[in-house]
């Protein structure tokens, strides 16, 4: 009798534990991957006296042609009126979707902006165990083939926009008759990093460091260098999360708990630690459609005085 209770109740636990598996996964793939979302954060990293000043952070569309729900989500964001916007890449997810991403942001060209690119405007995605999702990142990843996607193509029509490509490199804006100084890199992901030589712009109204990945060697060099906000993606958010918990992974070394949000870089604060947001971004690779406790999202950062 006691043996018969004990192999029920074995097989009802089991049956019991598929069936919540099997609804989160439902829930992840059918509902909250396409759940999109705005953050808004306030972050104090302007001088004293100043007004506010709107930042539009998009990272990791990874779009397909036919993703109409999140393309026009996208073109509804020109309705903020940021004053200038971020782009942290991974825009593409498929060869043919320079036109889809471009009808996305359309309306957001008009605006000044800055962009930096990713592993997936580069490369295509490629099917993985979703095991390996929830592996720590031993490295960065290094590919040796030729990228395969029209990153030439989205680049050019984000510069003929007028957007500034951060491509290892310096550069300048002036936004609501403020000088805007930034920073940016390739894709540490991928090892094509190359950090610009120079420090900060002492004279600029506010100073920005712009990567894909945020590794903590480019975190550090900007923010040593004087880069007050520092604006990256890739994480996903942990894409995979833990209620109550958070992220398990990042897929890079930044620690977990900043995985996504705003935070301090150093974390552990200081005179000198630079404001840090990191986009859990909008997309997922097509071979692992799914987000659970981490919504997809765009965000609107207030930049006000600190």
């Amino acid at each position: 009798m006691w043996q018969s209770w004990r192999v029920g109740f074995a097989k009802r636990t089991a049956l019991g534990l598929a069936g919540l598996a099997a609804g989160g996964l439902a829930y992840a793939a059918g509902y909250e991957v396409r759940a999109f979302r705005l953050r808004r954060f306030d972050v104090p990293v302007l001088a004293p006296g100043s007004r506010p000043l709107r930042v539009l952070h998009i990272s990791d569309l990874h779009l397909t042609p036919h993703q109409s729900r999140k393309i026009e989500w996208v073109r509804r964001l020109a309705a903020l009126d940021p004053d200038v916007v971020v782009n942290t890449g991974d825009n593409l997810a498929h060869r043919a979707a320079v036109p889809a991403v471009l009808h996305a942001l359309e309306p957001l060209l008009a605006t000044p902006g800055v962009f930096v690119f990713g592993s997936n405007d580069y490369y295509g995605p490629q099917p993985k165990n979703p095991v390996s999702y929830l592996l720590p990142v031993k490295g960065t990843v290094a590919r040796p083939q030729a990228p395969d996607l029209p990153w030439t193509e989205l680049r050019d029509a984000f510069t003929d926009a007028g957007w500034l490509n951060l491509t290892n490199s310096h550069g300048k804006l002036t936004v609501d008759g403020r000088r805007l100084a930034f920073v940016g890199v390739d894709d540490p992901h991928l090892r094509r990093d190359r950090y610009p030589e120079g420090t900060a712009d002492g004279d600029a109204d506010l100073t920005v460091g712009v990567s894909h990945a945020p590794y903590l060697r480019v975190l550090d060099a900007m923010s040593d260098d004087g880069y007050r906000l520092l604006l990256a993606g890739h994480t996903h958010g942990g894409q995979l999360c833990v209620p109550g918990y958070g992220a398990l992974v990042t897929n890079c070394d930044l620690d977990p708990a900043r995985v996504k949000g705003v935070s301090r870089h150093p974390a552990e604060g200081g005179p000198g630690a630079a404001w840090m947001h990191v986009s859990a971004g909008l997309g997922t690779s097509p071979y692992a459609p799914a987000r659970f406790a981490c919504a997809p999202e765009a965000t609107l950062l207030t930049l006000v005085e600190g």
